[in-house]
């Protein structure tokens, strides 16, 4: 599968190189049916993030990821799947205080981003269990941790 991978940096926050992201992306991507795949992550600071959770969540505060997922209209195909937010000082703060390595916490960011933008949710206990386990699985196959233990 060819990933059409487009990364922005808007934050002078510490943030993992574009393949760094790409190859979390891929891993999460394990399954795609279809040959390509384009996917958007935008790097952001506490203020965008919490304008664009405000505007689309209706939350006040800065979230790790937001994920846009991508609704083609009806009859065109695209192999456009969506867009991430990722809030780089959120990211690398909830890393330091939950006692883990940045870029274990950052795989799982992308990773749980991804499976969003795939269809996978956690409204309801099934869901979360569901949601988790594949992003165990995921990133158990990049080498790091349950980020859930």
């Amino acid at each position: 599968m060819k990933l059409r991978l487009r990364v922005d940096y808007a934050s002078r926050a510490p943030a993992p190189s574009r393949a760094a992201i790409g190859r979390w992306a891929r891993a999460a991507l394990n399954g795609w049916r279809g040959t390509g795949v384009s996917l958007g992550v935008r790097v952001v600071n506490r203020a965008e993030s919490a304008r664009l959770n405000r505007r689309y969540r209706s939350r006040a505060n800065a979230t790790n990821v937001l994920a846009f997922p991508f609704a083609p209209p009806e009859g065109v195909r695209t192999d456009t799947l969506g867009d991430l937010v990722i809030c780089a000082p959120v990211v690398n703060h909830e890393a330091a205080n939950q006692g883990k390595s940045a870029a274990a916490h950052w795989a799982h960011i992308v990773v749980h981003g991804i499976l969003h933008l795939r269809g996978y949710d956690h409204h309801t206990r099934a869901e979360a269990a569901v949601m988790e386990r594949r992003e165990t699985a995921v990133l158990r196959r990049l080498g790091f941790p349950d980020p859930y233990s």
